[in-house]
């Protein structure tokens, strides 16, 4: 049988096949309480039904502070656990299992949602579109214990696992990256300062759900900036993360890096951040999941029978068939029909994602 279908462990959980539903930023809440709506349920089991061995939800906000776009579902109050409950009771149902992704935007968060967003540093960039105000380490602390109670809420849900968002400039990542984190305090500075927010949320997590939940991270190893954080550093980052406590990294970009290429149309472009799984295989022997325009049954199996990665994680080939999964184990398809042409995203309010794209 293909690598693709043996099951696997990530922390104490089994997954019946290596395929993941990576993070997709669905927009399928209400705008002002940020209550999952039926579609979501709906998005959810279907991907279950597809035959995904895990599904990560797309991101949610553990602050208002930290709303990144209008529709992302909420986990700041215990009055959405009820809610999002019955979106885990309906993948349950469907033989399928799900991670809760938990994120803070910090400096990327929508005027729209955030009026005046709140960052490690204040500081200027051609890329920044509307000022920032540094965090106070008031603040900081407050934040680590939003992450905190969001895990708790999501275990309280009903999710099998709680994934951080350390990824694609949002706050971990933040914190993290020499670009943004100019801080002259214990919580920036050089790498171990820079790692302090990540190793506090880490651990305030896990004070609240326990040391047998899994807990895992998508990481930005690396920001594709001049001043910012290096493949080196982030493999360093990587070499840290079981200590932290964490189960598994998902290897992404970070801070302005290309995190979706278009026009993947041949399989030498395809894994496009395989490189960065193979260095960091070298600093950790933490379950590797590896997200980046796969699309070929033959990529995949070869990643995993090279053990360059123990999970292969997808995103806009799921959106465009959510049965991917079930059309390859039966040999059905041997390569998704995702262009990439990027035409997923909603273009009005009460859309969601979806896929738009000719079908040739």
């Amino acid at each position: 049988m293909s690598l693709l279908f043996i099951p696997a462990k990530l922390g104490t959980l089994t997954l019946p096949n290596r395929i993941i539903r990576s993070a997709t930023a669905e927009r399928m809440a209400d705008d002002i309480t940020g209550l999952p709506l039926p579609t979501l349920k709906a998005c959810w089991q279907t991907l279950a039904e597809g035959g995904c061995g895990l599904i990560i939800s797309g991101h949610m906000y553990v602050h208002p502070s930290g709303k990144c776009h209008p529709e992302m579902t909420a986990i700041f109050s215990d009055d959405q656990i009820v809610p999002l409950r019955e979106l885990t009771d309906a993948v349950h149902q469907a033989g399928g299992l799900v991670a809760a992704q938990i994120n803070h935007g910090g400096l990327q968060c929508d005027p729209l949602s955030v009026p005046q967003p709140i960052a490690p540093s204040a500081f200027l960039a051609d890329s920044i579109s509307q000022p920032m105000r540094a965090m106070t380490v008031d603040e900081i602390e407050m934040l680590i214990d939003a992450y905190a109670q969001a895990a708790r809420r999501a275990k309280a849900a009903g999710f099998d696992a709680v994934q951080l968002h350390g990824a694609h400039g949002y706050l971990i990542n933040q914190f993290i990256s020499p670009y943004s984190n100019l801080r002259k305090d214990e919580w920036g500075g050089d790498l171990h300062g820079r790692t302090r927010f990540l190793r506090e949320v880490t651990h305030a997590v896990r004070k609240q759900v326990g040391q047998d939940y899994p807990v895992f991270i998508k990481f930005g190893m690396q920001d594709g900036l001049p001043d910012g954080l290096t493949a080196a550093e982030g493999a360093e980052v990587i070499a840290m993360m079981a200590t932290m406590g964490l189960d598994g990294v998902e290897i992404s970009g970070g801070l302005r890096a290309s995190n979706t290429k278009r026009g993947i149309n041949q399989t030498d472009r395809e894994a496009y951040f395989r490189p960065l799984a193979q260095f960091a295989r070298a600093h950790t022997s933490l379950p590797i999941i590896l997200v980046g325009g796969m699309r070929s049954r033959s990529v995949m199996e070869e990643i995993l029978e090279t053990n360059e990665a123990d999970f292969i994680s997808l995103c806009r080939p799921l959106i465009n068939q959510p049965d991917f999964p079930n059309a390859l184990k039966a040999g059905t398809l041997d390569k998704s029909a995702c262009i990439s042409a990027n035409h997923c995203w909603a273009e009005e309010p009460g859309v969601g994602i979806a896929c738009k794209c000719p079908l040739e």
